[in-house]
């Protein structure tokens, strides 16, 4: 059941799900392989790279909450 990567439908609900599950390294391969088939793998990289970029902001405003405490 190949899905060309411009047809598939998944929600960005779904998405973000996928994308926190993946940061956290805790999946069922049963989930996984319904990721694959359903999410648009451009969508994953695009929410990837922002929650990236909000996790090393949300470390950066901890660690200088911290310091100046």
């Amino acid at each position: 059941m190949n899905t060309p990567l411009h047809r598939r439908q998944g929600s960005w609900l779904g998405t973000v799900k996928a994308v926190l599950w993946g940061f956290l390294g805790v999946r069922r391969q049963a989930d996984y392989q319904k990721d694959i088939a359903k999410l648009n793998p451009l969508h994953i990289i695009a929410v990837g790279v922002v929650m990236a970029i909000l996790f090393v902001l949300i470390l950066i405003l901890i660690v200088n909450w911290v310091v100046a405490a």
